[in-house]
């Protein structure tokens, strides 16, 4: 387990000198604790220290950068087996396998193909992040000049996956861009450290099971290397979640430092749906990367969709920005609708009144990403609250009546804010659903 804050503070300098952000030292060891600050915030502690405090100080899972520039993906950092401790870091990277035995044209067409990879899931796009270049063909030049040609068409990171030699002919090319070397092996791990160490790059070790991992780990790491992934090559999904749900838990309860770096787990069974549903298990059970072999949209969202739902904060809702949303190019006429920024309540509006083709305008009061409901309940949905957005938002330069539609189940609250706002509130139906009949019935100006 990591030091206690007393025990941090014993090593600290004890100046009190707050140029951390901390009030006094013990207020900073007990950030270092929870782990909310790092070391380096201080300028006055020691080496003998820093070397000391290291487990306390550092996160149980290492950081891995993968890629440059505003597509570099991050993996690591994590700090707990389970998302309701405090919440998971980083969202795995899911990377789609290209083979260097495909003609330039095909590479071209199925990197293509990746790019176009990208969702729009409550408002914010998602795409996979990896390109997984295999060198199936055993051929240097050949991986070198696969390799070229995908990255004439993505600015996507690489995974190389080959031998020491051709490897090493690609980062002749592909080195300034940070790609992920795999893999180092019992054979090969002295040549792929040195080529990683050369270009900086991170660095796989693969090895069959967890002890045969732990014992490669600690020989690339003696070798003064330590950006790595770790691959302990499952032969099926059940030995897999096993070894992922180990090497997580041995780093973050046990501190085992072979075990401290993020994972990556293919997921490229011939069947389609079994090569889904194993990735499924990974995106759940802490792989940092997860690689498979499909281009096809219909394999792709519903893993988009569980990694949002599994790498969600859950002390922080998914909510929009407060403000007033047009649908449908909405004229002076328009019905204005009131509801929160939860995400799900405020795209389920806006979906239902898009699909009853209804020129409105709608404005999400700021509830901290909480649903009309669970807000009303927290004293976050109010007339006051209300009130003061619908004078506030600009809402009132916009259209030329004073008809505002609350959600039915807070009709309790429409008395008030009628009073406190001056505008006609009229109660809507309980669910978005009901909207396109209830303009039909009840809206006029």
């Amino acid at each position: 387990m990591g030091l206690t804050g007393l025990e941090i503070y014993k090593h600290l300098p004890k100046k009190n000198c707050k140029e951390c952000g901390q009030p006094t030292c013990l207020a900073f060891a007990m950030q270092i604790a929870a782990g909310k600050a790092g070391l380096d915030a201080c300028p006055y502690v020691s080496d003998e220290a820093k070397e000391l405090l290291e487990s306390a100080s550092a996160p149980p899972v290492a950081l891995v950068k993968i890629g440059k520039g505003e597509k570099v993906l991050e993996i690591g950092h994590e700090t707990v087996l389970f998302r309701h401790d405090k919440r998971f870091e980083h969202p795995c990277g899911i990377a789609i396998l290209v083979e260097d035995t495909l003609s330039e044209g095909e590479i071209k067409e199925r990197v293509e193909k990746i790019n176009k990879l990208v969702f729009d899931r409550v408002g914010q796009m998602h795409s996979v992040n990896l390109v997984a270049m295999k060198g199936s063909s055993g051929d240097a030049a050949t991986f070198a000049k696969a390799v070229a040609a995908a990255r004439e068409i993505t600015d996507m990171p690489f995974i190389l996956i080959g031998t020491p030699e051709q490897l090493a002919a690609a980062l002749e090319t592909e080195g300034a861009n940070n790609p992920l070397l795999y893999a180092a092996t019992a054979d090969n791990y002295e040549q792929m450290v040195e080529l990683a160490k050369k270009y900086n790059a991170p660095l796989a070790v693969s090895a069959k099971g967890l002890d045969a991992l732990a014992e490669l780990v600690q020989k690339v790491t003696a070798l003064g290397y330590k950006n790595l992934v770790l691959d302990p090559q499952p032969e099926n999904i059940n030995e897999g979640l096993f070894y992922q749900t180990q090497i997580r838990r041995q780093a973050i309860k046990k501190l085992f430092r072979p075990f401290g770096y993020p994972t990556i787990a293919f997921a490229i069974d011939e069947n389609p749906y079994q090569a889904v549903m194993e990735a499924s298990v990974y995106i759940a059970k802490y792989a940092g990367i997860i690689v498979l072999n499909t281009v096809e949209p219909a394999d792709i969202l519903p893993l988009i969709t569980l990694r949002l739902n599994i790498y969600t904060d859950p002390q922080k809702p998914i909510a929009v920005e407060p403000k007033v949303y047009e649908i449908l190019n909405p004229g002076p006429d328009a019905p204005v609708f009131i509801t929160t920024n939860f995400s799900l309540t405020y795209f389920c509006v806006a979906g239902d009144v898009e699909g009853a083709r209804i020129p409105a305008y709608i404005l999400p009061v700021d509830t901290d990403g909480t649903s009309v409901l669970t807000a009303w309940a927290a004293g976050k949905f109010t007339p006051e609250k209300i009130a003061q957005f619908l004078n506030e938002s600009g809402i009132a330069e916009k259209v030329n009546h004073r008809k505002a539609i609350l959600p039915g189940g807070v009709a309790v609250l429409s008395g008030k804010l009628q009073e406190l706002s001056g505008w006609e509130i009229l109660v809507g139906p309980r669910e978005s659903s009901g909207i396109n009949s209830f303009i039909k019935q009840r809206w006029n100006v």
